[in-house]
């Protein structure tokens, strides 16, 4: 895929997995670090010491750092996968992407080897990014990474929501009113595209009724 030239104030759809297509969150904290990962180095400025968990810092604190810090990028929607993760982002700064990403890449590969005695690169490559450029692009992707899960979800489409519901590993939380990791992403953009926390649960929720094969759909990566 061509590297994308990336523009400030412009959206990309950002992803990437493991080497070998193999598992780059083996439990519950490795999932919390990358997230702990996406809000501390999503910084102009140099990240001094890394915490070991996104919880060592008060939600009230890391509202309250947001007022200090000069962000790199807007992070819109994210999910996490147990081998792969799509981000959406906005670019804020000349390449603010690049930066983050380059950050996320070293710095969670570095704590992954470190804690499972292992050497080597742990994603395959540098990350895809994909400019958003039509307005349906940008409806469609955000319902594309919050369903992402349901292709691990081992049930029936009905059980879906219940599924998607208690998928922690995502930005689908705050985008329906449940508080998950608020500080990490900026929904207000997204919210006056896709309508309120309501009208996008409804609109999810319609989707997954459709006679559709969604685990095919949302399986660009796996």
């Amino acid at each position: 895929m061509k590297k994308p030239s990336f523009l400030n104030n412009h959206i990309y759809h950002i992803y990437n997995r493991g080497v070998e297509k193999r598992n780059i969150f083996l439990d519950d904290h490795d999932y919390f670090q990358f997230i702990h990962n996406l809000y501390e180095f999503n910084d102009v400025n140099p990240v001094s010491k890394l915490k070991n968990s996104i919880f060592q810092s008060t939600e009230v604190e890391r509202e309250n750092n947001k007022n200090e810090r000069e962000p790199l990028v807007e992070i819109l929607a994210f999910v996490l996968m147990p081998n792969h993760y799509h981000l959406l982002l906005r670019q804020l700064v000349d390449d603010g992407i690049s930066r983050f990403l380059q950050k996320i890449g070293t710095g969670f590969t570095m704590s992954f080897n470190q804690k499972y005695d292992r050497v080597g690169c742990l994603f395959q490559g540098r990350f895809k990014a994909v400019l958003v450029e039509e307005e349906s692009h940008l409806l469609y992707l955000p319902m594309y990474i919050h369903l992402n899960p349901i292709k691990i979800s081992g049930g029936s489409t009905s059980g879906d929501w219940e599924f998607l519901k208690n998928y922690r590993w995502s930005s689908l939380h705050d985008y329906i009113g449940k508080k998950n990791f608020p500080s990490v992403i900026s929904k207000e953009f997204l919210l006056d595209t896709l309508g309120s926390s309501k009208e996008y649960q409804e609109e999810l929720k319609s989707w997954l009724k459709k006679d559709n094969n969604f685990k095919d759909i949302i399986d660009e990566i796996k």
